[in-house]
């Protein structure tokens, strides 16, 4: 294994020029294409098996959809995945079961160097994004690195996620607040 992609597994920074990586890269790529290109629904299912990580039973996504690798996507049982995801995984993505995932929903791992001449150079690293059962992320939110968002939560549509969500709350906003409890 390259040394970058040892880093970026381990959530260390890395630069994205290993051989693997872009090997990995490739993968995504193909199998992507064909999901997006919208095959029949037995080979979308397959496609995805074969693109993520791990995939719950009943799960149904919408095309098109990204990802950077793919392998590092768990998605639960029954969960729904609207139009126009992007879920960068160079760090764990992890979708519990029962979740609604909006049109155009952003999850993202990587995180990039503040140091300028770092970030030139490339330099970066991924924090793992968990969504838990039960959660409803509303049109066009984004998660940003790092963040878990508890069971039974609702995320209004165009909200930022920064920073944890318990369970069982509304949060709205950019950045997005608790606004009050569900229940």
């Amino acid at each position: 294994m390259g040394v970058n992609k040892e880093r970026m597994l381990a959530g260390d920074w890395y630069v994205a020029d290993d051989e693997e990586l872009a090997a990995d890269t490739r993968r995504r790529v193909e199998l992507c294409a064909a999901f997006n290109a919208e095959p029949p629904p037995g080979e979308r299912r397959r496609i995805l098996a074969d693109l993520l990580g791990s995939l719950g039973a009943d799960v149904g996504i919408r095309p098109p959809f990204r990802c950077d690798y793919g392998y590092h996507i768990a998605i639960g049982d029954r969960t729904f995945v609207n139009f126009g995801a992007v879920f960068l995984d160079a760090a764990p993505i992890t979708v519990g079961a029962d979740v609604q995932i909006g049109p155009n929903v952003q999850l993202l791992t990587p995180t990039h160097e503040l140091d300028t001449a770092r970030r030139r150079a490339g330099w970066e690293r991924a924090l793992p994004v968990t969504i838990g059962d039960n959660v409803w992320l509303g049109g066009g939110v984004i998660v940003c690195p790092g963040v878990t968002i508890g069971p039974d939560t609702v995320v209004g549509a165009g909200s930022v996620v920064t920073r944890d969500l318990p369970a069982g709350v509304l949060a709205v906003g950019n950045p997005a607040r608790v606004v009050r409890e569900l229940g």
